[in-house]
């Protein structure tokens, strides 16, 4: 499978381009109207120092008056661009953002999983944050352009007065950015490792919330707890190392501009007061040294923004280049729902034999849980098949030929861990809204207890990951969406392991009924659904060691008997 994103490299600062290139008409406007308003902000001081030195030549009411009317028109532009042009920087930027946390999520979510060392938790960070922080490269750049604009009007402005005073401001302005320069560059390091420590801790934090009911039953929520304190302690760390360097870059920069701005006073007071410059020029000037420093500010920060945008773009880069794992074929399965498994060497199976043919109802007993759970991996495409020794066949067709699309379509592996999302009793059985066995699903798994319970019937809100509801409940909403998915082949990892003895029966008597006449395979040491299989297989050692029906193989073989008797 071919998508965009794997044709070719995306590093950080083609993201970063790709992110301007689309939205150029965006910056452009913002661009032009933040340039506006940095113009108007500079013409401020010069239109007071000209109605000073106007009015202390002309004394007119007139003159005074139209340069009231000047000033308002002057402001009035200022506060209308900046208005519109940051309307228009900041939909441009919120519309980047959400496009590229929509990438990052649709990476994630992609049939074929892609060749990552990342875990959930750390891809989520990616996807909020880092789109968020790479997107604020819209408004970085016309805000850079601006404030260059802004300090260019101010140098030329004191340039008119005095060569001297222009030269000073775009000498010094050179200064302070060649001095910044050094340390955004530590800032965007810096950053980059702390977003990684940070989207590592909140893996951690995903990884317990899953495993919070089992760590208090054996009793490990407290080592648990200290293992997260620890990646959590050295994101804080890095948090604080980036924050002090941030202060200093801060702390510098209104340093080094309220140095700049003090010596063009200082100079401009010298020149007036040595009859170089006129009383209307100071106030120019000195207005100019006032004004000059929030624009210096803004164009002195602007490189941190860009090194930060930079390094949430590097870690983006690691989703959206990031190869597939495997790379599908292009066939569809043959008429037929039949599943072969064929000398597959993987994990703790040792050359797997086995046949399942189409309508078949085989339960599969694991005395090693650990072969159960590499043969739902096979099954379930989480092991590319060039990762394993031997083949898989559906419908006859080698696995590795068939699209993935494909194999979703013809066969259904439903992990004994199934996740529970937010939403609905509903939307977790039929997420996509178009099955028709819903009503039999219900009542295949037992769920119509959990469903008659509610008024809502299942329309009954399910919180995320299933939190309202018991393990068992939980266990048979998920087969319930197995079930309702009608799929040629159904595999089932353990699904049972968490309800009782009398309610496994009747799933098990109602799974063999539901699914009469299509393939069905269950992966179990559950007795029931053992009795209720056409036939059962023995999986011990990574091989097949024995074949027979449930009750027969009670009957002949004392390891069975001890395996699976309850």
């Amino acid at each position: 499978m071919t998508t965009p994103d794997t044709q070719r490299p995306r590093p950080g600062s083609d993201i970063l381009r790709t992110a301007l290139r689309r939205n150029l008409g965006a910056m452009t406007w913002g661009t032009l109207l933040m340039g506006l308003y940095q113009a108007g902000e500079t013409a401020f001081p010069i239109a007071l120092g000209l109605i000073v030195e106007h009015a202390l030549r002309e004394r007119s009411p007139g003159a005074l008056a139209l340069s009231i009317a000047s000033l308002a028109v002057i402001i009035t532009t200022v506060s209308l661009s900046w208005r519109f042009g940051m309307r228009v920087l900041q939909k441009a930027n919120t519309t980047e953002a959400h496009r590229w946390r929509v990438r990052v999520a649709e990476c994630g979510l992609q049939p074929v999983a892609r060749d990552v060392d990342l875990k959930s938790g750390e891809v989520l960070t990616i996807a909020t944050e880092d789109a968020d922080q790479t997107a604020d490269i819209i408004e970085v750049v016309p805000l850079l352009i601006s404030s260059l604009v802004a300090v260019l009007v101010a140098a030329v402005a004191l340039g008119l007065a005095d060569v001297r005073l222009g030269l000073l401001v775009i000498v010094g302005t050179i200064a302070i950015l060649s001095t910044l320069s050094v340390l955004s560059k530590r800032i965007g390091a810096g950053t980059q490792e702390q977003q990684a420590r940070v989207a590592r801790a909140g893996a951690k934090v995903a990884d317990l919330i899953i495993g919070l009911r089992p760590l208090h039953g054996f009793g490990g929520n407290h080592a648990a707890f200290r293992s997260y304190r620890k990646v959590s302690t050295e994101a804080k760390q890095q948090a604080i190392t980036v924050a002090k360097v941030n202060g200093v870059y801060v702390g510098t920069a209104l340093a080094l501009n309220a140095v700049l701005a003090v010596a063009v006073t200082l100079t401009a007071g010298w020149l007036a007061f040595d009859g170089q410059i006129t009383i209307g020029e100071l106030v120019m000037a000195v207005g100019l040294a006032q004004f000059i420093m929030e624009p210096l500010k803004l164009f002195s920060e602007m490189p941190k923004y860009v090194m930060i945008a930079r390094a949430s773009a590097e870690r983006m880069a690691l989703v959206l280049t990031a190869p597939p794992v495997t790379t599908p074929g292009p066939r569809q399965p043959t008429a037929g729902a039949d599943l072969e498994i064929d000398c597959v060497r993987h994990g703790s199976l040792r050359r797997l034999k086995l046949r399942v043919s189409a309508g078949e109802f085989v339960a599969i007993a694991a005395y090693q849980p650990r072969a159960a759970a590499d043969l739902a991996s096979v099954l379930a495409v989480n092991v590319p098949p060039h990762a394993y020794e031997g083949v898989v066949r559906v419908g006859g067709q080698e696995l590795a030929d068939l699209s993935i699309e494909a194999v979703r379509e013809h066969l259904l592996v439903n992990p004994y861990d199934g996740e529970i999302f937010a939403g609905t009793l509903r939307t977790n059985i039929d997420p996509s809204g178009t099955s028709r066995s819903v009503p039999e699903a219900v009542e295949a798994s037992m769920l119509t207890d959990v469903v008659a319970l509610h008024r809502e019937g299942l329309d009954h809100a399910v919180r995320d990951r299933g939190a309202n509801l018991s393990g068992g409940q939980r266990q048979r909403l998920s087969l319930a969406r197995a079930l309702a998915a009608d799929t040629d082949i159904l595999v089932l990892h353990d699904p049972t392991t968490a309800v009782d003895a009398v309610t496994e029966q009747l799933i098990a008597r109602n799974v063999a009924k539901l699914r009469r006449g299509r393939t069905t395979v269950v992966l179990t040491s559950s007795p029931a659904l053992l009795d209720a299989a056409d036939r059962v297989l023995v999986l011990d050692d990574g091989v097949i060691t024995a074949e027979d029906t449930h009750r027969n193989l009670l009957a002949s073989d004392d390891a069975y008997c001890a395996a699976v008797a309850r």
